[in-house]
């Protein structure tokens, strides 16, 4: 996967400069947070939700991206397709920081952060940051090579897929308790896998299509 030019255009932001903008978006969004916060404990709280919906949102942008721009192909589509690795590498950042968060709030309050979490929340969550470690660490081109496009396909189609259902999961279970709050993000979800699977069953019967051509 070749980088975009730096210089390709001021704005929109290309490649790492896009990363670097959305970064810098979520660690200043984190900082306000903060700030509003009554005490660490209740901002900590507060970086862990705000980062679960960044990391969702840029998920989202790189898991649709190449659908978007097959089923609906303009300027902007484009523009996401060529950066769909350079989204993926801001949600991995995103990621990173709702990590910290977590363990931040199990030594500011080691009480109340059991009463959050569960065993298999641990088991689930470190899958789900493997899955991100490998698909960020093999997002360059000299690490896709070293492992060969068989296993790029497996790492990248597997690990979005399971994000995907693990965003179902974390966020459904609190749509149920709190859905004013939280249908908004399951609806976004559950929209981009539809895409992801019209876009996929389009293709199989083009292909088709033209193997009996």
């Amino acid at each position: 996967m070749r980088a975009l030019p730096e210089s390709a255009s001021a704005w929109p932001p290309n490649g790492w400069r896009l990363t670097a903008w959305l970064g810098a978006g979520v660690l200043a969004a984190c900082a306000g947070a903060v700030s509003l916060a009554g005490d660490p404990v209740d901002g900590t709280r507060m970086v862990i939700r705000l980062t679960a919906r960044s990391s969702l949102m840029l998920f989202v942008l790189a898991f649709t991206a190449s659908s978007l721009a097959q089923l609906w192909l303009s300027a902007m589509t484009r523009w996401i397709r060529a950066n769909r690795r350079y989204f993926g590498l801001a949600f991995a950042f995103s990621h990173g920081v709702h990590a910290a968060a977590i363990i931040a709030l199990s030594q500011l309050d080691p009480v109340l952060f059991d009463e959050l979490t569960a065993p298999a929340a641990f088991i689930a969550g470190g899958t789900g940051y493997l899955a991100i470690v490998l698909m960020a660490a093999t997002s360059f081109a000299r690490t896709a090579a070293a492992i060969g496009p068989k296993a790029w396909r497996i790492i990248h189609t597997g690990g979005a897929w399971f994000l995907a259902v693990f965003f179902v999961v974390n966020f459904g279970r609190r749509a149920v308790l709190r859905p004013e709050l939280y249908w908004p993000y399951m609806a976004l979800i559950l929209a981009a896998i539809a895409l992801r699977l019209v876009a996929h069953f389009r293709n199989r019967k083009r292909d088709a299509a033209t193997q009996g051509a």
